[in-house]
């Protein structure tokens, strides 16, 4: 058992207030200013070990990790042009019963992804 760090903690609370998947060096410096002493390489130590927890998730886009304190399954958006990751609530088994039906071999399960515009991008495209 892992005993508790107040910097593990504290990673877990700023994830658990977000849904935009940030990456660890933006959870470093957001979290610098009320930790000075905290560095990156701790940051990602605990980012770490609460994924092999199974308390977060990870993304990979574009070469950047990025972290997700939703780990119950759900799709994923992928903005075109800002990059932002956001959640979108998803039936999964519905989409695994639509692939099942056009495959002979046994389905498990899913990854979703959406791609387009963000809601941000979109507003700003049509000011």
């Amino acid at each position: 058992m892992i005993k508790y760090s107040k910097q593990r903690q504290a990673i877990k609370d700023q994830l658990s207030n977000r849904g935009d998947h940030p990456t660890a060096e933006t959870l470093y410096s957001e979290l610098k200013t009320n930790m000075p002493n905290l560095s990156i390489a701790t940051v990602y130590r605990n980012l770490k070990q609460l994924e092999g927890m199974g308390e977060i998730s990870t993304i990979i886009t574009d070469g950047a990790m990025r972290y997700d304190y939703n780990v119950k399954p759900h799709a994923h958006f992928f903005c075109n042009r800002c990059g932002a990751v956001l959640d979108i609530d998803t039936d999964k088994e519905q989409i695994v019963k639509i692939g099942q039906g056009s495959f002979t071999g046994s389905i498990e399960g899913c990854e979703v992804k959406f791609y387009g515009l963000c809601t941000d991008c979109v507003a700003k495209s049509r000011a």
